[in-house]
């Protein structure tokens, strides 16, 4: 069983940064595909960016590209460092994490275990 925790949320200017954390338990982490997602009021659950499990790979959404960079350090944590917020960046970030390997990972369904989200909200 793996337990997420994400912290690193809050409000922000437009332009402005902020660092997300996720911090997991379990002794298997380090072999899991981690991701991040979000969800904005009245809208599905979107995917913002992963890494595979040695960190050698990433994946970003073409809204983020550029601005978002996702790692993790196999100490259990994955940040996701956001850049150049706007306010459409604003949402209910969730990390998640795939045990098994075999799904997209752009997709939610793909993953196993999910925290319960941090608020970020970028004011304009």
């Amino acid at each position: 069983q793996v337990q997420l925790v994400e912290s690193g949320g809050g409000l922000v200017q437009a332009g402005g940064s902020l660092r997300l954390s996720c911090a997991a338990s379990g002794r298997t982490f380090s072999s899991y595909a981690m991701g991040w997602f979000r969800q904005a009021p009245g809208k599905e659950r979107e995917f913002v960016a992963a890494i595979g499990w040695s960190g050698g790979n990433t994946y970003y959404a073409d809204s983020v590209k550029g601005r978002f960079t996702i790692s993790r350090d196999n100490a259990k944590t994955v940040y996701l460092q956001m850049n150049s917020l706007k306010s459409e960046d604003t949402a209910v970030y969730y990390c998640a994490a795939d045990r098994y390997g075999r799904g997209v990972l752009s997709t939610p369904s793909t993953y196993d275990y999910w925290g319960q989200g941090t608020q970020v909200t970028v004011s304009s």
